[in-house]
């Protein structure tokens, strides 16, 4: 046995505890160093702008890997781990995030959800945008689709936010920025929000520049049910102004003689051309009808329903189609009511009083002409007259005292035959009316005030 066998053989009983004790020292020092250079290296980084990073130590060497958004940050992030006490050697591996040319992005809208597409600069102010869509999606989802570039625009996070704003204001539709340039496509959400979204896209930072909007308006509806059970007129839609929404509600009040007015009537922007004076002509057809329904789509006018007696349903349509402003389409589809049972002279009589207590026919001032606001009073009496084909009817008119008794006389005889010349055309036989004029000699109330003085202007229907 040699020497080196010998010297093995005495003393490896000794040399094996010894390894033992100096593997567990270095295992027991290095797993707290690489931990304690982890921690310093992730705390060097919490200010630094990066994506994806991550930190592995291996004794005193760092892997460093991240998405950085420029160079400049990225060399910042790599010498501020290479500073931490203790690090020995940085094995970078970050790089760059790529650079979108042009830098494209867009919010649409569409029935389920709103979607961000395309690049943003960084994952905060993706995060921004999101949460934004999130806001206005009223209970829509919202998609999240945009990948992080480098090359965005100055102040983008500021342009876009705004245009997720006006996501919010759209039925459906896009937004789309590219680099600086603003383009919009879609239907805007409600009336008034197309001129919205123009006036908001003035605020978009210095730079920016709107290439195209081509938001539409959604139609601008005004609508008019009548029904005769409940007794209700209900006004449902727009109006362009406070003035012209009064208008209207005056004009109901003088066209319909006894239906509860239900006003659901909305005032806002983008109504068409001609729109108080299409409404007023329409309501004059629907206040003809026993029940019907008027829908104005911007200038598509559209009247149903049942007119009172035959002669009246094309009439309607004509009136309808003549008096609309230039432009306007009218869309008339009127039946007929079917004929009521006949009633005795009595009931007849009876029937005519109880109408013209609520309601009354006018004329023109000093003329006999038949104001247009009557007709549907009119075409009340007239059904009313139709179901008495045994009665004669005697048709009186009265003025008040004010004035020459022989003009007042006149006139007085005169609008009893306008009323006359209105029955006969509708269909009464000639021979059953006649036209009486009493001028201011059968007052109801002394003329002493004005209020007296026009229910003395009156038009009589009297049973014979």
């Amino acid at each position: 046995m040699n020497d080196f066998s010998i010297w093995v053989r005495k003393w490896w009983p000794g040399v094996l505890p010894l390894a033992l004790v100096w593997a567990a020292a270095v295992w027991t020092t290095t797993a707290p160093v690489e931990k304690d250079l982890g921690a310093g290296a992730t705390a060097a980084l919490k200010d630094t702008v990066l994506d994806k990073a991550q930190i592995e130590v291996s004794g005193r060497d760092v892997r460093f890997a991240a998405d950085a958004f420029s160079e400049e940050g990225r060399h910042s992030a790599v010498a501020q781990v290479e500073a931490v006490s203790g690090v020995r050697l940085v094995h970078n591996e970050t790089r760059l995030i790529p650079e979108a040319k042009p830098f494209v992005w867009s919010a649409e809208r569409d029935v389920v959800r709103i979607t961000l597409n395309g690049s943003a600069p960084l994952p905060a102010i993706k995060s921004r945008l999101m949460d934004a869509a999130r806001a206005i999606a009223a209970g829509s989802d919202a998609a999240d689709n945009m990948m992080l570039s480098r090359g965005a625009p100055p102040r983008f996070d500021a342009a876009a936010l705004l245009l997720v704003d006006q996501v919010g204001k759209l039925k459906e539709g896009k937004v789309t920025l590219t680099d600086t340039a603003v383009s919009l496509a879609g239907m805007a959400r409600e009336l008034g929000s197309r001129e919205a979204i123009a006036a908001a896209l003035k605020n978009l930072p210095d730079g920016y520049t709107v290439a195209e909007n081509a938001i539409a308006a959604p139609p601008y509806v005004f609508q008019a049910n009548n029904d005769p059970v409940a007794m209700t007129l209900t006004l449902n839609g727009y109006v362009p102004d406070n003035n012209v929404h009064a208008a209207i509600v005056a004009a109901v009040a003088r066209k319909f003689i006894s239906e509860k007015v239900v006003d659901n009537l909305k005032a806002s922007v983008g109504a068409p051309q001609g729109f108080a004076n299409a409404v007023t002509q329409a309501l004059g057809g629907l206040s003809r009808l026993s029940t019907g329904s008027l829908t104005i789509s911007d200038r598509d006018v559209k009247l149903s329903g049942d007119a009172l007696y035959p002669a009246a349903s094309e009439q309607i349509q004509i009136d309808l189609a003549s008096s609309l402003p230039q432009g306007w389409k009218a869309n008339a589809e009127i039946s007929v009511k079917p004929v009521a049972s006949p009633v005795d002279s009595t009931v007849c009589q009876q029937l005519f009083v109880e109408m013209l207590t609520r309601g009354k026919i006018r004329f023109e001032s000093g003329r006999a002409t038949i104001d247009s606001d009557s007709m549907g009073l009119l075409d009340r009496l007239i059904e009313t007259a139709l179901r008495c084909p045994t009665a004669n009817l005697e048709i009186a008119g009265h003025t008040d005292s004010d004035g020459d008794t022989g003009a007042n006389l006149a006139l007085s005889t005169r609008r009893a035959q306008s009323v006359v010349d209105y029955l006969v055309k509708a269909g009464l036989p000639k021979d059953r009316v006649v036209a009486r004029g009493y001028g201011d000699t059968k007052p109801v109330v002394p003329n002493d005030t004005e209020e007296n003085k026009a229910k003395n202007r009156r038009i009589d229907f009297v049973v014979r």
